[in-house]
């Protein structure tokens, strides 16, 4: 009989970027609007600022997920180069070295050197990125795809802020940007933690928590350091 699993290391790679760009694009956004508008200027203002710091926001997001996420992978990709030359050059040792890892892993001595016999003549560099490397498929880094997510979802969070100041008046903005940005960061946690198969109340209180606070803090410094725009 089959026995099939539900497993969710397969969305790694896009979930955190995913999780990350939209709770940026939520905190930011109605952290900046908060602050600007405890600072006493106008609906015209805020918007323009909030919309301003979208726009700059997906972009940054986009930027340094593909510079950070870049980084990872010309790393995976300097290894495995070392890695495929060590293999020409040392294929004896390699083959030993990889039976070594199967062995502190609670293999017996005989079968890791059998197993890796095996994976060496089936795919020996696959089998040393997977065991010494730790590098596999699916969390392999991704640049443009962690760029592209964490933009589309920046901009996402951030236009839920935004809309509260667009359609309410501005003396009911501070109480309606936080009210519906903590509701946007209550789902995302939960959202999140469904997708990862982890505790959704955890995730919730966790996100919600955490933006709370920037958001608090970011108000408090435009009412203090704000000047009116006249």
């Amino acid at each position: 009989m089959s026995h099939p699993e539900h497993h969710y290391i397969h969305r790694v790679g896009w979930l955190r970027a995913a999780v990350l760009g939209a709770n940026d694009g939520l905190v930011s956004t109605a952290s900046l609007i908060l602050g600007v508008a405890a600072s006493g200027v106008g609906q015209s203002e805020i918007l323009l600022a909030g919309t301003a710091g979208l726009v700059a926001g997906a972009m940054s997001m986009a930027a340094g997920e593909y510079v950070s996420v870049s980084s990872q992978s010309d790393t995976e990709r300097a290894d495995l180069a070392k890695e495929k030359a060590a293999l020409k050059q040392a294929p004896e040792a390699e083959l030993r070295e990889l039976a070594e890892i199967y062995v502190a892993r609670g293999v017996n001595r005989e079968t890791a050197m059998e197993v890796a016999t095996q994976l060496t003549e089936h795919d020996a560099l696959g089998a040393h990125a997977r065991d010494e490397l730790g590098i596999m498929d699916l969390t392999a880094a991704r640049p443009l795809q962690a760029a592209f997510t964490s933009a589309v979802t920046f901009s996402a969070g951030a236009i839920i802020p935004l809309l509260a100041v667009f359609f309410l008046p501005t003396a009911q903005l501070v109480m309606a940007v936080t009210l519906v940005t903590l509701l946007g960061l209550a789902l995302l946690g939960a959202m999140g933690a469904r997708l990862g198969g982890a505790n959704i109340g955890l995730g919730v209180v966790r996100v919600t928590l955490w933006g709370a606070a920037a958001m608090g803090f970011t108000s408090l410094v435009g009412y203090l350091f704000g000047v009116a725009v006249a």
